[in-house]
């Protein structure tokens, strides 16, 4: 018998207990957001120290300008390890779309089978104790966990984190370790589990352009006057060409190819683009052409329009031509892809384009790179042997269309990569009303992370 399986016998047998746990930090309702909820805030934080300090990992609560930090540490004989979740949550509105009061969970059944329906149970509580109820089950059986560990949870998730970089700037000596682990993440689809090692940067960018003055009536001022809107629709326009490809200069430069390996992994998952599009009722791909599905959304660039303001655009009709029109545009970066650069090589382009007696402006709305992690480390790939283990399916290396900075913040600040797991499923309505968590999810993955500390215990 290996020293894994007593752990997972005993989360097994242990899984109500877990869930009353998991229920009891799932009734503090703590709203990072709304500072009606600053105490609650507090509370959850305490219920967590309590909750570690139980299992042997020596935790504190860290008092921020907004809500607390706490840090765990625990020895163990192999690798070090950082683990970071989050605990607090969403606000609920609009409150009667739920079904029952969120912050009262139970076990539901539904037609995929249980779950448990509360506001938190995925995002992220139900996830950060799928990791802490695996490191209760290692301490029941041996005593102790098999790797060092420490632990940062974090109260401000939900509301941009204003308080993690300074945290990490004044403690970022006690919480460096070799590798992070970070649990706010899903599974590819029910059946199989995932790795998130690619992470698209952002860049956010608002343009305006002025042309006359004041507002011109078109019959008087048109086709003689140039109108912003005009201008602005021809920026647009040129941000593309025919195939899909962005066209601000030196765009693609730091744009890796996909590795064979990973192409074949992606290959593998059977992703239908036809059906992803078919839900938002769209049927023709849109990025560049010759690209798979899953490669437009997880490893290459884009640039999107996000809103575009000018002229009049309320009921009835006015017939102006507005002395000014913006639009705010967004690009999501991947491999060594500088947000700064691309900043300015799109500036340079919009200037270009507008006339001489037109002016631009611009707004910059934050930037960050792309975080790619370094899968030649053999944690990784044991790390998904370890999870295929647990699922009907083989884990995959996957990437993910959005960006989640505190695997940037990891890297930049404190020099780690993160290994990202978890166990959501897309319809779990995270933010939204009735927000579950599959109790499946709940079981596999506290089973999945014991597996994966094992298998990265060094």
């Amino acid at each position: 018998m290996s020293r894994l399986d007593p752990v997972l016998s005993h989360i097994d047998a242990a899984l109500p207990d877990a869930l009353e746990r998991l229920f009891a930090l799932l009734r503090i309702p703590s709203i990072s957001t709304d500072p009606a909820y600053k105490a609650d805030c507090d509370r959850a934080a305490d219920w967590l120290v309590s909750d570690l300090r139980s299992i042997g990992i020596a935790a504190e609560k860290h008092s921020t300008p907004g809500h607390p930090m706490v840090t765990g540490q625990a020895e163990g004989p192999g690798r070090h390890l950082l683990f970071y979740g989050h605990y607090d949550v969403q606000p609920v509105d609009p409150l009667d779309l739920w079904h029952r009061d969120p912050f009262d969970p139970a076990l539901e059944e539904t037609a995929k089978g249980e779950v448990i329906r509360a506001r938190g149970a995925c995002d992220d509580k139900g996830q950060l104790m799928t990791f802490v109820e695996a490191c209760r089950a290692w301490v029941a059986v041996h005593g102790e966990l098999p790797v060092r560990l420490t632990v940062l949870l974090e109260g401000e998730e939900e509301s941009s984190s204003p308080s993690l970089v300074p945290f990490l700037e004044a403690h970022g000596d006690a919480l460096k370790a070799e590798l992070a682990l970070i649990c706010d993440t899903g599974l590819f689809d029910d059946r199989t589990p995932a790795i998130t090692t690619m992470l698209r940067g952002l860049m956010g960018e608002e343009i305006t352009v002025r042309g006359p003055s004041k507002d011109l009536h078109s019959g008087m001022y048109g086709g003689i006057a140039m109108n912003p809107i005009r201008v602005l629709s021809r920026v647009i326009a040129a941000l593309h060409d025919e195939d899909g490809r962005v066209t601000i200069p030196g765009f693609y430069d730091g744009v890796p190819e996909l590795p064979d390996e990973l192409r074949a992994q992606w290959e593998g998952l059977g992703f239908d683009e036809t059906a992803f599009l078919g839900e938002v009722g769209l049927s023709i791909p849109a990025g560049e052409a010759g690209r798979s599905g899953l490669e437009m959304i997880w490893s290459r660039p884009t640039c999107e329009v996000n809103g575009i303001r000018g002229g009049y655009a309320g009921a009835g009709f006015k017939t102006v031509l507005p002395s000014e029109a913006s639009a705010k545009i967004s690009c999501r970066l991947v491999g060594t892809q500088d947000p700064e650069k691309i900043r300015e090589s799109l500036r340079a382009m919009v200037r270009e384009m507008v006339p001489a007696d037109c002016e631009v402006t611009f707004h910059r709305h934050g930037g960050s790179a792309a975080s790619v992690m370094a899968t030649e480390d053999p944690a990784f790939e044991a790390a998904r042997q370890a999870l295929s283990a647990e699922w009907p399916n083989p884990a995959a290396f996957i990437g993910s269309g959005g960006s989640i900075p505190i695997a940037g913040h990891f890297k930049s600040m404190l020099g780690m990569d993160s290994m990202l797991i978890g166990f959501g499923r897309d319809d779990d309505q995270i933010h939204s009303p009735n927000e579950k968590y599959a109790l499946e999810s709940f079981h596999r993955g506290i089973r999945s992370w014991a597996r994966v500390l094992d298998a990265i215990s060094g």
